[in-house]
């Protein structure tokens, strides 16, 4: 018959399906459910004769033998309630953003509202843009919660300046800042800007900085007080007060900070269960140093596809999670239908570097998806051309014919001069500066593929399939395994805020079952698996 058994095994106790009685049996669907139920505690005991094994949402008084428990665990309850309190959610999640706007208005106001935090993607947008989106979330999120993304943009930083201009004239409070690999004007001006003392001499922030990062060194500047030659060149220009710069030297640069491992899009491919660690334990000897009244919180981002990893990041002390490629198979991202088809495809292998549009002359890379794609290997072989010549003039004309023809399907000339009018719009200074100098001429003119590749990819530009850059990184081809034979496995059904519960409950549930075996009890294979229901 369908059921558990309590048998021994050693010194561990094993719940088997039962065969020949049934005194001793629990129905397995019984326990799933108890389980499932997080809110309730879940008690095994067996009768003084060990004959029977009892289950029970309470501790028995009548003698019987504790056998192991579960204790409740509400999804609700994961992570540190600090980051909660502090971005007013109702959970330790956020949807990081994903640029060009594929963290759309749509995703940021869905998850928001469900009491989730979610990053809009200003990344490669227009100044006009962004102050759009502003407006749209705001209405629709009054009191939040709502972040918005600001990117290291060392190539362009009129747009870095923009952005942040945008942020504090219409009290934008949270931002995530991504790609830095130093800290810039911007950035401290727009954290610092919002200081204040309270009545009680505390520092109250009113603007605050999640971090996305990957390294020690970048991770310590954003842990450590905002640096004095910056501070000093931006009370010269008067953008903050003298009081404001002395608060400074008592908060971080950062409140929480993101541990970015093996992500999409820009990322340095580095696994959770190292780098999470080593930046936590760097968090409480800078906390040691500086003694700040509000600890920094460290989360983890990249590689969250799952409910085990979920949990893995949160016992591994996370104080949050945050997941990006998976929201961008979800109907609220902006993303075209055959970009969120093509991803809900993709297997863990399924993804590969290639040559970042922001940073394309240092040669920074991006994890993409190259299933369905020939984007990666077009963008590597102009990034070779980059490296190989010093300018267009300079390409053998066979090879530039195949480029025009392949990629372009223009003439170089043409799109140079569609460049020009591209960053007249965007920052005139970009033009002045490669006037006379051919290597940057023909960077720009490569990173007019690099950039459009992904609009194209979100607009679903007909013809231009196999150009389509989509950020993706194993997250995804792990969640797409997971989900495989459940309603989520159809692309048109997920939902971001349904997404993110299933992956809390599931980290949640999967505790309880850890709970159980880490006190003897081994489980069956079907109930040590959370499976998402509609």
């Amino acid at each position: 018959m369908n059921g558990i058994e309590l048998t021994e095994s050693g010194s561990r106790l094993s719940l088997s399906a039962c065969v020949d009685t049934a005194d001793k049996c629990v129905d397995e669907q019984e326990i799933k459910n108890a389980l499932l139920n997080l809110g309730k505690p879940v008690y095994f005991s067996a009768n003084a004769s060990g004959a029977e094994l009892g289950l029970s949402t309470k501790l028995s008084t009548k003698g019987e033998k504790l056998l192991a428990f579960a204790e409740a665990l509400p999804y609700e309850q994961l992570g540190d309630d600090a980051f909660k309190q502090a971005h007013a959610t109702r959970y330790a999640y956020y949807a990081g953003a994903m640029a060009n706007g594929i963290a759309s208005e749509e995703l940021v106001i869905a998850l928001g509202k469900a009491g989730f935090l979610c990053s809009f993607g200003a990344a490669g947008l227009v100044k006009s843009r962004v102050e759009e989106a502003i407006k749209r979330i705001q209405k629709e999120l009054p009191e939040g919660p709502y972040a918005f993304n600001l990117i290291h943009s060392p190539n362009e930083p009129a747009l870095e300046k923009g952005n942040v201009d945008l942020f504090l004239s219409y009290g934008v409070k949270t931002v995530e800042a991504s790609a830095y690999m130093a800290l810039t004007e911007h950035i401290v001006h727009y954290r610092v800007a919002g200081l204040e003392k309270g009545k009680d001499g505390e520092v109250i922030r009113n603007n605050r900085v999640i971090a996305k990062v990957s390294r020690m060194e970048v991770a310590t500047r954003f842990m450590e007080p905002a640096p004095e030659r910056i501070l000093e060149k931006l009370l010269e220009k008067e953008l903050i007060t003298p009081e404001q710069k002395a608060l400074a030297a008592l908060v971080p640069m950062a409140d929480d900070i993101t541990v970015e491992a093996d992500s999409g899009g820009h990322t340095d491919n580095r696994p959770l269960v190292s780098v999470l660690p080593s930046i936590l334990a760097l968090r409480d000897q800078i906390q040691s140093q500086y003694q700040y009244e509000e600890l920094i919180r460290v989360g983890a981002g990249g590689g969250i596809g799952t409910p085990h990893a979920a949990l893995g990041a949160f016992m591994m002390g996370a104080a949050y999670v945050v997941t990006g490629s998976v929201n961008q198979a979800c109907y609220q991202a902006a993303a075209s239908e055959h970009t969120r088809k093509v991803l809900a495809e993709a297997d863990m292998a399924d993804v590969i570097m290639a040559p970042a549009a922001d940073m394309f002359e240092q040669g920074v890379k991006l994890q993409v998806l190259k299933r369905g794609t020939l984007f990666a290997m077009r963008a590597q072989k102009l990034y070779e051309l980059y490296q190989a010549y010093d300018s267009i003039d300079e390409i053998p004309p066979e090879e530039r014919e195949k480029i025009e023809k392949q990629v372009f399907r223009q003439s170089l000339d043409d799109i140079w001069k569609g460049t020009i009018e591209f960053f007249r719009e965007r920052d005139p200074s970009v033009i002045e500066k490669a006037m006379d100098k051919p290597k940057r001429k023909m960077a720009l003119i490569f990173r007019w593929y690099l950039g459009l590749s992904s609009r194209w990819s979100n607009i679903g530009e007909p013809g231009r399939e196999m150009d389509y850059q989509i950020w993706a990184g194993p997250a995804l081809g792990a969640f797409n395994a997971w989900v495989k034979g459940t309603y989520l496995e159809d692309y048109q059904n997920r939902d971001a805020v349904k997404v993110a519960k299933h992956l809390l409950e599931g980290a949640a549930y999967l505790y309880r079952v850890q709970q159980l075996e880490m006190q003897g009890l081994r489980l069956s294979a079907d109930l040590r698996q959370y499976v998402p229901q509609v």
